[in-house]
């Protein structure tokens, strides 16, 4: 029995990562190797691995290949139990430009997905979601799972979707699922030099001595989660049987854009260069998720401190330098 309660007894069990080589997946395909299982990481061939360590572990498979293709996914979901749906081709910036191709690429990709599940009798899958998008402007803070739905960009209209065809292919097959709607998750591995990603992005400019630039005043509110905590729930809703399927992650509070400079000025003791550009349409004004029900019902809440988490990523940022140049 390891640290975390999750118990693989017998022959180990096979788990598919879609998007294994990611910010997310790799630490995710770790954090299930240490436990035991075997691990089955599903990516782009020439998608550039973060962190490597698990490579020459034997329960370690790699499976390249395309999610639009239906062979692909369905050879990956060969004999596995359970699968970690991670993948997205498009982000929220961007989304609106090409609603059709969201679409294609990732609604049918997941339709597809669910089919094969079904035909490979998958125990379980569990869908990383956006609880930043899925909402729209909120109502009321902090954002509760019961919290009405409307999307101000594709991507979170395609995550809704998503999660609707898993409630469908539930009610139709018993194909198993748990949603978590992320908060902003950052830390160790995050790349310095992405679209999204507010805390890697500003910490690595900073560190380089790059100016800053601010969408806005600087007052978008943001929930921000250590990488550690989001693992630690993806383990969790593997095995965890509850009435619910759909639950918030995040730490429950959060810091506006200025306020992450602060704190980023405060763990690195170098001062933050502000550029202030005007805003987007597109970035709701303040985003914070109840986390009440993943309390409650999962048994899980977050045990890294922003700041803590900050400075962790800060000093691993310093001793990998590769992920603070251009082109990592």
């Amino acid at each position: 029995m390891s640290n975390t309660g999750i118990e693989v007894a017998g022959k180990p069990e096979r788990c598919l990562v879609l998007g294994g080589r990611g910010f997310i997946g790799s630490h995710l395909v770790d954090a299930l190797l240490d436990l035991g299982y075997v691990v089955r990481c599903f990516d782009r061939p020439h998608v550039v691995p973060l962190g490597n360590a698990h490579l020459t572990n034997p329960n370690f498979e790699l499976h390249e290949g395309d999610f639009a293709s239906e062979t692909d996914v369905d050879e990956a979901l060969n004999g596995c139990d359970f699968c970690y749906h991670l993948v997205s081709t498009t982000l929220p910036k961007s989304s609106n430009l090409d609603p059709v191709f969201d679409i294609e690429s990732n609604v049918l990709g997941s339709v597809h997905l669910l089919t094969h599940a079904v035909k490979h009798r998958l125990k379980k899958i569990i869908f990383v979601s956006s609880g930043g998008t899925v909402y729209g402007v909120p109502k009321h803070i902090p954002i509760f799972e019961s919290h009405s739905n409307d999307p101000v960009c594709s991507y979170g209209i395609t995550k809704l979707t998503i999660e609707k065809y898993l409630g469908l292919f539930y009610q139709l097959h018993g194909l198993d699922y748990t949603i978590l709607r992320l908060a902003n998750p950052f830390g160790e591995r995050q790349r310095t030099h992405a679209s999204q990603g507010a805390v890697a992005v500003f910490l690595g400019k900073v560190l380089r001595g790059e100016s800053v630039d601010i969408w806005g005043d600087g007052s978008v509110v943001r929930d921000y989660i250590h990488i550690a905590d989001v693992v630690a729930a993806l383990l969790i809703a593997l095995k965890k049987k509850t009435g619910e399927h759909v639950f918030n992650i995040g730490a429950g509070h959060g810091q506006s854009l200025n306020e992450l400079l602060e704190a980023i000025e405060k763990v690195t003791g170098r001062h933050a260069n502000r550029h202030y550009l005007p805003g987007r349409t597109f970035d709701v004004p303040v985003n914070v998720l109840s986390i009440d029900r993943a309390r409650n019902s999962l048994g899980w809440s977050p045990k890294v401190g922003f700041e803590q988490g900050l400075g962790r990523f800060a000093e691993w940022l310093i001793r990998h330098s590769e992920y603070l140049k251009h082109g990592e």
